[in-house]
């Protein structure tokens, strides 16, 4: 099948963003009204925040899960994938490692949820990136509609909030308008937005996405338990983690970021706590995933927010 736009399906070899744009001016519009939002704080509450090369996928009854969310693109592309009748919906934070394995799993996903309802269709929202001088976004564009497009079912493409449409200029230099968007799933609402709660094991699942070595995307939800899941998984121990700790943050940011001029100020500290991590859990599989064993949270339904669940 393919992707499409207003029933018209794109052609191949895709455009890029600035070509898409021009074809199909309604994307430059609605970028316009997501990129005038300011951003909602949202709380942990209701909230399943989805890191980088990490996705999730649920439904509208979901008692646990009111926001999908993600922040901190800005090379990546957040993606929001919903099937229009069951309200099943997905949402990955794709930073290029494994987007054909991860996204063919997310339509299974979606699909699997969207079971005995009648014919809807599947909707594409794509948000983050921006004009980088490596051109990391655009391809990063060209490589997720292209893995939708082989798919054998249409998907059509609403919102495409990417590359020049999510770019400021400030001071001369690039930057993305929306680094983080939440996505509604009772309404079906996207906005942009931050979330000063990512959720729980932050340093490790940082760790993960540092090592080359896990170049796959990550399902972190099981609906059908309400279970927030978390690996197992490992990753190579990191050599000279011991010297990259002892640098600046601006040597952090220069050789750990792909966009070192526009990063978020958390950024440095994040890295420098999954840097720890990684020192003090070279080998996960040992001292993290036991018995290779994942890590599950549940809703607490106190308090609301994601607690450690054992399923002894």
């Amino acid at each position: 099948m393919t992707v499409t736009v207003g029933g018209v399906p794109l052609e191949e070899p895709l455009p890029d963003t600035s070509a898409l744009v021009h074809a199909h001016p309604q994307f430059r519009e609605s970028a316009a009204r997501l990129t005038t939002q300011p951003p909602k704080v949202v709380g942990p509450v209701g909230l399943l925040y989805v890191q980088q090369r990490e996705m999730a996928v649920t439904v509208p009854h979901d008692k646990n899960v009111s926001i999908l969310g993600s922040e901190d693109a800005t090379t990546c592309i957040i993606l929001v994938l919903r099937h229009t009748t069951s309200g099943a919906v997905g949402l990955a934070h794709c930073d290029g490692a494994g987007t054909e394995e991860g996204l063919v799993t997310l339509i299974s996903r979606i699909q699997e949820l969207a079971l005995g309802y009648p014919e809807g269709r599947m909707q594409l929202q794509l948000v983050g990136g921006y004009l980088d001088a490596n051109n990391y976004t655009e391809e990063l564009f060209y490589n997720i509609l292209h893995v939708f497009h082989k798919q054998p079912i249409e998907i059509e493409l609403i919102t495409a909030c990417v590359s020049d449409v999510n770019t400021v200029v400030r001071n001369g230099i690039h930057a993305p308008i929306i680094y983080g968007v939440g996505f509604n799933v009772k309404t079906g609402e996207i906005f942009p937005a931050t979330f000063p709660d990512k959720g729980p094991e932050q340093s490790l699942r940082t760790a993960r996405h540092l090592s080359a070595s896990q170049p796959t995307m990550l399902d972190v939800y099981d609906c059908g338990l309400g279970l927030l899941r978390i690996g197992p998984f490992s990753y190579q121990p990191l050599r000279g983690v011991d010297l990259w700790l002892e640098q600046s943050d601006d040597i952090i940011l220069q050789h750990l970021s792909t966009s070192p001029q526009v990063e978020p100020p958390h950024f440095t500290m994040q890295i420098r706590a999954a840097l720890k991590y990684i020192q003090e859990n070279p080998f996960p599989a040992v001292t993290v995933f036991r018995e290779n064993r994942p890590h599950y949270y549940r809703r607490d339904e106190l308090t609301g927010i994601w607690t450690p669940f054992s399923e002894n």
